[in-house]
C-alpha cells in the first residue's frame, strides 16, 4: 500500500514550525514535538469522524489536520463559518464536531485545543505514514444552488500537488543547508493557505510560521521572527497595504501571490521595492494549484509537470498530475503549447452590452492601473434598469480623486460603453480574509448604496 510521511523532513531533530514565544525568542518546534503533540490529540478527540478545524493559531490547525489523518477522521474546510454554512455542515456530516483553540462562535458540538500538554511517555521513534488513498478532507465550493459542494481530497493528491508547487518555488533547494521559512497573510482553512502555508511546508521540509499576520506591521513583525531565506505567502490586497505603509520590511526572498488577479504593475512594484521574484499562483478549489507565472516578467501561466489542458464543451478541463479526475474551469484560458497558457478571466464575467463584450476582470485591470486608484472593482447587477438596460457599476478606493476625473481618466482606458454608472468612491472595498472580494459582498453593497450622495 503506497502511503506519504505526515513530513518530509529528514531528521526528527529538524524544525518543522516557530511559534512566537517572546520577541527575541521564537520557539521552534521540531519534527519529534510535533508528532508527540499529534499523538497526544489523537488520543482524546471525540469520536465524530468529520472535524470542522477552526484553530486560528497555524501550528495547531496543523496538529488538528495531522491528528485527524492518523485517527482515521476527516477534516471539513468549508470557505465561511457563517449559520447557514454551518447548517449545510451538519448535513453533510451530522457527526461533525469543531475544534478550536479560542473563544468560538460556530454552534458545532465543541472540542477545545489542549492548553497545556503532558510530557510525552517515550520519545518519538518516527514519522506517522498517511496512506496515499485516504480521504483527509473536503473542500467547498459554492454551487448553482447555493448549497456548498464537496470536493473530495486524499492524501496522495495533496503530497504530490504541494511537492510539485514546491519544486516550481524552489523550496526544495538547499543554499547553504538552509531551508526555507514560509509566513502566511491568509488563513489555513482557505484552500490556498491550506496548501501554501502548511501542506508545502510539511512535504518540502520547510518551517512555517505560526502567526496570521493581517496588517503591515504585524506581516513585518512576523518576518522578523523567523530565519532566512524567507517567503511571504500573501494575497494583493495584502501585498499593496505592506508597500503603501512606508515600513522598513525585512528582507525576503520570495513573495507568493494568489485568491485574486495579480496586475502587472504591482507585482513589477513589489519586486522593485523588495529586490525578489514575485510568483503568482492559479488554481481552484476542485484541482488544486495548477501553474504559476512570474508575473513582473510576463501575462504567460506554467503548468505543473503532467498537468494537462484540453478543449471540451465549449471550455477548458484540467487533468493529469496530481488532479485525479479531469475538472472543468471557470475561467477562459487560452492555451499557448503543451505547458503555457493565457487566462483571460471568468467564464461569468463576460460582460456583453450593446453587442460589445469584455470582462470584469480586463475593466478591473484597467482601473486599477490608475496612478491612485488603491483598489477597485467593476459591478454587473443582474436587473435591468427602467430603459431595459443593464449598466455596469464601480466601486473605488481613490484618496484623491473625484469621480468625474476617474470617469476621465476611464474614458482614456475603455470604450465608453463599459464606463461605470453610477461609480462610487468608498475608503475601502467589503474584501474577505483572503483578499476576495465576493460578489455577494458587491451585490449587497450595490443594494446598499441604490441612492448613494456621491453617485454620478
Amino acid at each position: 500500500m503506497l502511503a506519504f510521511p505526515l513530513v518530509w523532513h529528514a531528521h526528527l531533530s529538524d524544525v518543522v514550525a516557530t511559534r512566537r514565544f517572546s520577541a527575541a525568542n521564537p520557539q521552534r518546534i521540531t519534527v519529534a514535538r510535533f508528532v508527540a503533540d499529534v499523538a497526544q490529540l489523537v488520543a482524546v478527540l471525540p469520536a465524530g469522524r468529520h472535524v470542522l478545524n477552526a484553530c486560528a493559531d497555524r501550528y495547531h490547525f496543523a496538529v488538528g489536520l495531522a491528528a485527524a489523518m492518523v485517527a482515521g477522521k476527516t477534516s471539513l474546510l468549508p470557505s465561511t463559518h457563517t449559520p447557514e454554512m454551518v447548517r449545510q455542515m451538519q448535513v453533510f456530516a451530522p457527526d461533525v464536531f469543531c475544534l478550536s483553540d479560542g473563544p468560538c462562535t460556530i454552534d458545532l458540538p465543541q472540542f477545545a485545543y489542549p492548553a497545556v500538554w503532558a510530557a510525552p511517555d517515550a520519545p518519538v521513534a518516527a514519522v506517522p505514514q498517511i496512506p496515499a488513498d485516504q480521504t483527509v478532507a473536503f473542500v467547498f465550493t459554492s454551487g448553482s444552488t447555493g448549497l456548498p459542494l464537496p470536493h473530495r481530497k486524499t492524501w496522495g493528491a495533496l503530497v504530490r500537488n504541494v511537492r510539485a508547487e514546491a519544486e516550481r518555488l524552489g523550496l526544495l533547494e538547499r543554499p547553504g543547508g538552509a531551508v526555507h521559512s514560509i509566513v502566511g497573510t491568509v488563513p489555513p482553512q482557505h484552500m490556498y493557505g491550506f496548501e501554501s502555508t502548511v501542506l508545502v511546508a510539511m512535504q518540502s521540509g520547510s518551517v512555517f510560521s505560526a502567526d496570521h499576520p493581517f496588517y503591515p506591521a504585524d506581516i513585518c513583525s512576523a518576518l522578523a521572527q523567523v530565519d532566512r531565506p524567507r517567503v511571504l505567502v500573501t494575497t494583493p490586497v495584502h501585498l499593496r497595504a505592506l508597500l503603501d505603509a512606508g515600513l522598513e520590511i525585512p528582507a525576503l526572498d520570495l513573495v507568493v501571490s494568489a485568491t485574486a488577479p495579480l496586475s502587472p504593475q504591482l507585482a513589477q512594484a513589489a519586486e522593485a521595492a523588495l529586490q525578489m521574484p514575485l510568483l503568482e499562483i492559479y488554481g481552484s478549489t476542485e484541482t488544486g494549484q495548477v501553474a504559476t507565472r512570474r508575473t513582473a516578467l510576463g501575462a504567460e501561466w506554467q503548468l505543473f509537470p503532467g498537468v494537462q489542458l484540453t478543449a471540451q464543451d465549449g471550455g477548458t478541463w484540467v487533468s493529469g498530475g496530481h488532479v485525479e479526475q479531469a475538472v472543468p474551469m471557470g475561467d477562459v484560458l487560452e492555451p499557448l503549447s503543451a505547458t503555457h497558457f493565457l487566462l483571460h478571466g471568468r467564464i461569468a464575467d463576460l460582460v456583453n452590452i450593446a453587442g460589445k463584450r469584455s470582462s470584469l476582470a480586463y475593466l478591473n485591470h484597467q482601473l486599477n492601473a490608475i496612478e491612485g486608484v488603491q483598489d477597485g472593482a467593476f459591478y454587473m447587477p443582474e436587473d435591468r434598469d427602467r430603459d431595459g438596460v443593464t449598466r455596469l457599476m464601480a466601486f473605488v478606493v481613490a484618496p484623491g480623486w473625484t469621480q468625474a476625473a476617474l470617469l476621465t481618466a476611464l474614458r482614456e482606458r475603455i470604450d465608453p460603453i463599459f464606463l461605470p454608472r453610477p461609480l462610487l468612491l468608498l475608503d475601502q472595498l467589503p474584501r474577505n480574509s483572503t483578499g476576495k472580494l465576493p460578489r455577494e459582498a458587491l451585490q449587497a453593497l450595490a443594494h446598499n448604496l441604490q441612492r448613494p450622495p456621491h453617485a454620478v
